[in-house]
């Protein structure tokens, strides 16, 4: 018998007859024993781990008595041949029925054709790092964040971070929202109408599951959020794209035969346009005729740099059957992955039960931080702060695009957290991000957003919310001269 085969631990609290009943288990589990030969005697294992034979004999008891192994007279203690063709010394043997093939049994979704938004885990790393999506950590408020996350594990807050509340979300976050966050939108919500969400696209993908099926269709922008596409898609729903100017999305004269429509009104992902106010009268009215759903991603609508920011889609929504999606990404964090929906009582109810068995509810502790860091003051003023250093930053990278830049880009919307940057139409924006990669400079693509096949390959995404002040004209300059290069 190999030395290694059972060991105990002398200072363990469990006791020593159950540390051998563990390991004798284990290995007529994972095949170690020849069940075609006697297992150790109990006078072999005592002497080899310094035990009574008690505590061996007390140990094979327990094994008899529950099945695993059988007593043969005059022969010793065997594994029960009830147990032996399971055992994984017999499985080891070369089958052609062995193993499951799991590309055949994994479930074949719509999407699959399409690609995927990549994001660069070590952004961080690169010298200048372009990334759409990610947050100026520097920027975060970490020690009211964390005055705000102790305070919800005490008295009277400690119940509601800590208790499974099922379907329910926190009552002071929802209070929060509709009181101090929805109002600015122009948006007026009872507590019903809010659902707390795990990211703005647990919203998107709560009201796929709800609402869509095989033979619906869904209006969307294009270019547009690749990601919502996906939701769709994996629904079995039917994606018709409508096409986005400088103005926002170019409806269709009617939006008959279209079951709902995802839009980013305020800040259009990617291109950043703002839908007017004509356009958004137009949607309301199409969508009226024909029983369209209208869902609204407000994504980023607080970063706007001149102007005051356009009011919400859904305060226009006199019937209040326009769905709102909020996050608290673009400014919080995305990795805090908290978000919130507005929309009738009656689908709001729908989707708390949706996503109940989705993942229940978001975390209790994180949903009571975040309202008591409302609550505080505190949030506001950090969105103040974070707001001029966005603006900042959005000033320098027009400024230097416009200067480093062999054409002449824009103009560019004032918001948003990215520039969408077209070049002229003979530009390989694929190539162009791949080299500039290999420079230290990350920015992002921009076919992957098109629904054409083959999409326009001429436009790149340039984020700024994470980038340090010092590294966007160096390193706008240095896509600049890339650029240069494939145009040579």
């Amino acid at each position: 018998m190999p030395r290694t085969l059972v060991e105990i631990d002398r200072d363990s609290e469990e006791p020593l007859y159950r540390q051998v009943r563990n390991a004798v288990e284990h290995g007529i589990a994972v095949g170690t024993y020849d069940p075609d030969h006697p297992l150790p005697s109990s006078r072999e294992l005592a002497k080899e781990l310094g035990v009574s034979r008690n505590t061996i004999n007390l140990a094979y008891q327990e094994l008899i008595a529950e099945g695993f192994v059988e007593s043969h007279e005059r022969s010793g203690l065997f594994i029960n041949r009830e147990m032996r063709p399971h055992s994984a010394r017999e499985l080891d043997a070369p089958s052609a029925e062995r193993g499951i093939e799991w590309s055949r049994r994994i479930r074949t979704f719509a999407d699959r054709e399409l690609p995927h938004l990549e994001k660069q885990a070590d952004w961080h790393r690169y010298p200048y790092p372009f990334p759409a999506g990610q947050i100026d950590v520097a920027a975060f408020p970490a020690r009211s964040w964390s005055r705000c996350l102790r305070e919800a594990l005490f008295h009277p807050h400690v119940f509601a971070s800590l208790q499974d509340s099922v379907g329910s979300d926190d009552p002071m976050l929802v209070e929060m929202i509709r009181k101090h966050l929805l109002p600015s939108r122009g948006i007026q919500a009872s507590p019903e109408e809010i659902l707390i969400t795990v990211g703005s696209q647990q919203g998107i993908d709560l009201l796929a599951r709800a609402l869509l099926g095989p033979g619906q269709r869904v209006g969307v922008e294009d270019p547009g959020y690749l990601d919502a596409r996906h939701i769709f898609l994996r629904a079995d729903a039917g994606v018709t794209g409508f096409p986005v100017d400088g103005a926002g999305v170019r409806l269709p004269e009617s939006l008959h035969g279209v079951d709902l429509v995802y839009l980013t009104p305020s800040h259009q992902h990617p291109t950043n346009a703002t839908l007017h106010i004509g356009r958004r009268r137009q949607l309301l009215w199409l969508a009226a005729r024909s029983g369209t759903i209208v869902v609204e991603d407000d994504y980023d609508s607080e970063f706007r740099y001149q102007g005051s920011p356009t009011p919400a889609l859904k305060a226009l929504d006199t019937a209040g059957d326009v769905v709102y999606l909020g996050t608290f990404s673009k400014f919080l964090s995305p990795g805090l992955r908290l978000g919130y929906l507005v929309g009738p009582p009656e689908l709001v109810r729908e989707l708390r039960l949706a996503r109940r068995y989705v993942n229940r509810h978001p975390s209790g502790q994180l949903q009571r931080a975040l309202a008591l860091l409302i609550s505080s003051g505190e949030y506001q003023r950090a969105m103040r702060r974070y707001r001029n250093r966005l603006m900042r930053k959005w000033s320098l990278v027009c400024a230097a695009v416009r200067t480093q830049f062999p054409w002449q880009p824009g103009p560019f919307p004032p918001g948003g957290v990215s520039l969408w940057v077209s070049g002229p139409p003979e530009l390989d924006g694929v190539r162009l991000v791949e080299l500039a990669a290999q420079r230290g400079v990350l920015v992002e693509r921009g076919d992957i957003f098109f629904l054409a096949d083959p999409p326009p390959r001429n436009h790149f995404r340039i984020g700024f919310a994470a980038t340090p002040v010092a590294a966007i004209d160096p390193g706008l300059r240095i896509l600049g001269e890339v650029a240069r290069q494939l145009g040579s």
